[in-house]
């Protein structure tokens, strides 16, 4: 008798240097990121709140299993970079999703980068200190 295979929906996400690869499957709501637990991976709740965010404008708590391969940047940047790729996996799922994903701008690639360092200063803006003499 042949195994029934499970849907899984893809997304990539990116924020800043982040790349996040996400499927999500229906299940229990586990958020696995880099074969760990997301209370593991992420210890500020804020970035917990931000992954978990698609979710909640879908009404979709606790529907997906979503597992994640991120890499790049901060927490900060993946946390951002794993919102996206969701989002994108959510209207792969649904697209019925895409209108309310959409007005909460999950499904726009945020375009801000790291500025570059300018030659003659020493930071992207800092500037050497003047002095008079």
């Amino acid at each position: 008798m042949a195994k029934k295979v499970s849907e899984r929906y893809y997304g990539t996400g990116r924020r800043k240097k982040s790349v996040a690869r996400v499927y999500i499957m229906p299940g229990k709501g586990t958020i696995t990121i880099n074969k760990r637990d997301i209370d593991e991976y992420f210890g500020l709740e804020t970035l917990k709140k931000i992954v978990r965010q698609p979710f909640e404008a879908t009404d979709n708590n606790n529907k997906f299993d979503v597992l994640v391969n991120v890499r790049g940047g901060g927490y900060t940047g993946q946390a951002g970079a794993i919102r996206h790729g969701i989002a994108r996996a959510l209207v792969k799922a649904d697209s019925e999703y895409r209108p309310v994903l959409k007005a909460e701008g999950f499904l726009t690639r945020d375009p801000r980068m790291k500025e570059r360092k300018k030659y003659g200063l020493k930071a992207a803006r800092r500037a050497p200190q003047f002095s008079k003499r």
